[in-house]
């Protein structure tokens, strides 16, 4: 009984250090228990609830808490220190510096969409502005919840991608590649087809008598003209980016960019 207590001694001692380990990954990430701040009253009891739990999916997920901050009015101050001051004291209050936060003034309808910590490089001002493209819609119409929803389901997305790559180069569409394929291939069976009939040896010059041949009449027709035009820029409708990167006044770095809605 004692020599088979001990044969199992080993593997129970390495069972419990994985339990330990994995509840302190779980708890070290836990420690966020709030993803939604609505002070603003954007979203009803019912939006909040599914949002919170689809903000704690996807932070479990990428290891970075995905947080929501609206308010109406900002004490005076511009949208990107008002941020700033939030997440150096949410920061603290939870021990963690990974995350992207969406902050949204309803007062001066405005939104800022920050990078902190490794999402600082792994969402950059490039892909933060890609993001603001996609919610600004929702936005402007007035679905909060839909543009929660956007910026979780986009930055995730994006993140993916190694830093410094363009997500939505065309390089990476699969309607690109697809397409690609197809040209190459018809070209393929194009050529085959081509090559496999018999040469032809007689051009319009075998049967052309140019001593006795002579023009007897000339004619000029007019066919196409063409017609230059320049494009004009118009604005997106968003009304113009703002912001870009910076420093908290608590000293933390991140990526960044602001829009008008």
């Amino acid at each position: 009984m004692v020599k088979r207590m001990a044969w199992k001694t080993p593997f129970l001692l390495l069972a419990f250090i994985c339990i330990f380990w994995l509840a302190g990954a779980s708890a070290a990430f836990a420690v966020a228990d709030q993803h939604i701040y609505d002070n603003a009253d954007l979203l009803n009891s019912i939006e909040a609830q599914e949002l919170e739990a689809e903000a704690a999916k996807y932070s479990r997920e990428e290891d970075v808490d995905f947080l929501f901050l609206t308010v109406n009015g900002m004490e005076g101050k511009d949208i990107v220190t008002f941020m700033g001051d939030f997440f150096d004291q949410w920061a603290v209050d939870n021990s963690q510096e990974n995350a992207v936060l969406l902050t949204i003034d309803i007062a001066s309808r405005e939104v800022f969409l920050s990078g902190f910590g490794t999402a600082e490089t792994s969402l950059d001002d490039e892909r933060i502005d890609l993001v603001l493209d996609r919610i600004v819609p929702d936005l402007q119409a007035g679905d909060y919840g839909g543009a929660f929803e956007e910026t979780m389901a986009a930055s995730s997305e994006y993140m993916d991608y190694r830093p410094g790559v363009n997500p939505e180069s065309i390089f990476l569409k699969t309607w690109f590649h697809a397409l690609v394929a197809l040209i190459l291939g018809g070209g393929i069976v194009g050529s085959m087809l081509y090559n496999s009939g018999g040469r032809v040896t007689t051009t319009p010059r075998t049967y052309f008598d140019g001593k006795n041949t002579q023009v007897t009449n000339r004619e000029d027709r007019f066919r196409n003209k063409t017609v230059s035009r320049t494009k004009v820029q118009q604005n997106k409708g968003s009304g113009g980016g703002f912001g870009g990167g910076g420093m908290t006044g608590g000293g933390r770095s991140f990526s960044g960019g602001g829009r008008k809605f």
